[in-house]
This record gives structure tokens, sequence and C-alpha cells, in this order.
């Protein structure tokens, strides 16, 4: 898997193949990165804890941005659909930086779905908005915002805006550290999960392609690392509210159970280098019941975060 800069926020870009991809890698290495996000309570009260680069690093490689949602959905011939993205007038709603945090996150997963859909009329309201949030949490300064919106409406630049839009992101990241503030950057991340995990919720319904459905399962992974890093923050009571609705469809996908086999690698040419691909697989296992109660309990998840 790629590295993926800020976590997820090449989803600022385009959502490309699937939301998520499962977090293999990690159970076929045996690495549980739960237990390095684990902080004492002597700790917790003195500072507020920070994630170490090295656990942030695992999660980037073991996490796939939703910049790779659009790319199955359009692939599937799902027409655009504007009512599956947050509508930007609720922004103002948005009144503390834990709130506004969430909203940067789940504002940008729909700007990637814009940008996938060539949607360049909606693309600088987006954008607008983003900017404005960033402003309030002190980090729209690391937002190059001229340059963006010139870029998101010329479709022609796009490897340009998502290098300068990874550059910006990274740079808020490493600033949020630096002034105590890890925890918004995780609740970022959280706010592009459930953007782009109800955006999946969506066209599940509209279209029932076997890739939507390994795409809905496979969240099961992503939640339970999500989680784990969100509860380094749970001593901070909107911390725990969040954790607590994130736990309760967690609940649902406890019954979703995914399994691994282990291909042989091939060889393969890229770009006139030979590589290895490996061929592992992942298998996804739910009835039909169980498939509609996590598309609904995904969207009550979203319906509720977005009455912050």
């Amino acid at each position: 898997m790629r590295k993926l800069h800020f976590i997820y926020f090449l989803s600022l870009l385009t959502i490309t193949t699937q939301v998520f991809t499962a977090c293999n890698s990690c159970k076929k290495q045996g690495v549980d990165i739960t237990q390095d996000l684990y902080v004492p309570d002597s700790v917790i009260e003195v500072a507020p804890p920070q994630v170490s680069k090295a656990v942030t690093e695992q999660m980037m490689q073991n996490i796939s941005s939703p910049v790779e949602t659009a790319a199955l959905i359009k692939g599937l011939k799902v027409p655009f659909n504007k009512s599956f993205l947050a509508n930007t007038k609720q922004a103002e709603k948005f009144n503390t930086n834990f709130e506004k945090a969430f909203a940067l996150g789940l504002y940008g997963c729909d700007l990637g779905y814009l940008n996938m859909y060539e949607k360049t009329s909606f693309v600088v309201d987006y954008i607008s908005t983003i900017k404005r949030l960033a402003d309030d949490i002190q980090v729209g300064q690391f937002f190059d915002f001229n340059t963006l919106k010139r870029l998101a409406t010329n479709n022609e630049n796009l490897d340009s805006l998502i290098l300068i839009s990874q550059q910006s992101f990274n740079r808020i990241d490493a600033y949020l550290a630096e002034t105590n503030r890890s925890m918004l950057s995780a609740v970022i991340v959280a706010g592009v999960w459930v953007e782009g995990a109800y955006i999946s919720s969506r066209v599940a319904q509209i279209n029932n392609h076997p890739k939507m459905r390994e795409t809905i399962g496979e969240q099961k992974t992503i939640l339970n690392y999500l989680i784990a890093l969100l509860k380094v923050y749970e001593n901070d009571p909107s911390m725990a509210n969040l954790i607590d609705r994130l736990n309760k469809i967690k609940k649902i996908y406890d019954e979703v159970k995914i399994t691994y086999e282990i291909g042989e690698p091939e060889m393969i040419e890229e770009n006139g280098v030979l590589t290895f691909k490996q061929t592992d697989k992942q298998i996804v296992e739910m009835n039909d019941e169980l498939y509609q109660e996590l598309i609904a309990g995904i969207q009550e998840l979203r319906f509720d975060l977005l009455k912050l």
C-alpha cells in the first residue's frame, strides 16, 4: 500500500477506487498498532497525549484514502448525486474547534467526490467552506487558497492540485502536533471516515454490486483502527461522545467476518520496470440482513453527528 500523508487528506482532491482498503498488511505481519496507542492515565492528566509519528504513519499505510471512493462509484456508472454530500450551509452550525475539525474532514471528503465527477460549479463553494473552517481552528495559513481554487476549476491541473493540497495538510498536521492539538488531526480523520462510509452506503442502496458490499464490510477493520486512535483522547468529553457514537456502529460490525488468503506474488511490469505484485485476497462475509443493518447504521451515525 502506498503511504498517505496526513492520513486521509488526498480526499480533498478526488475520491478514486474503493472507499477504503482493508488493513491486511498489519494482520499478516502481526502488527497491532492499538498497543502503541495506549497512554497511561497519569500522562493524560498531565498533558494532552500526542500520537507518535510512527503510529500515524503505520495507520496511513494501512488505511486507504477515501480519494478512492468515487472511481469505484463512477466505474459502476452511478450518476453524480449532490444529495450524497453535506450542505455547506450547515457549516455555520459547527461552533467548537472539535466540531469544526470534524466538519473539515467531512467537507474534504465531499470535495473529493465533486472533483472526481468534475463538478467545478460546486467545487469553489466547498473549498471556500474548508478554508473558513481551517481559519477558525488557526490552520488556514497553510492553504494557498487562490491557487487551490484556480486548480480545482481546471481539471487539467489535477496533479498539481493533489500535490499542493497534500503539502498543505502535511503542514497542518505538523502544526497541530507542535501546538499540542494532535487530537484535532484525529477528529479530522473521523470526519473523513464518516462521510466516506456514508457516501458508500448511499451508493450501496441503489447499486447492489459485490464491490460495494465488500467496501461496506471492509469498514470493520478501518473502524477498529480509528476507534483505537480516538481512544487516546477519550478523556476529552467531546471525544468520549464521538467514540460512544462510533461504538454503536462497531457493535453491528462485530458480526462481520473478515478473513485473508495469502497468494503467491506475481512479477509484473510497471512503467518499464519489473516489480512484484501481491495477490493476497480479503474475504468479507455477512448476510443480507446484516448488510442492510450496516447501511442503515452508517446513515444514522452520519445524521446523528451532523446534529453536533
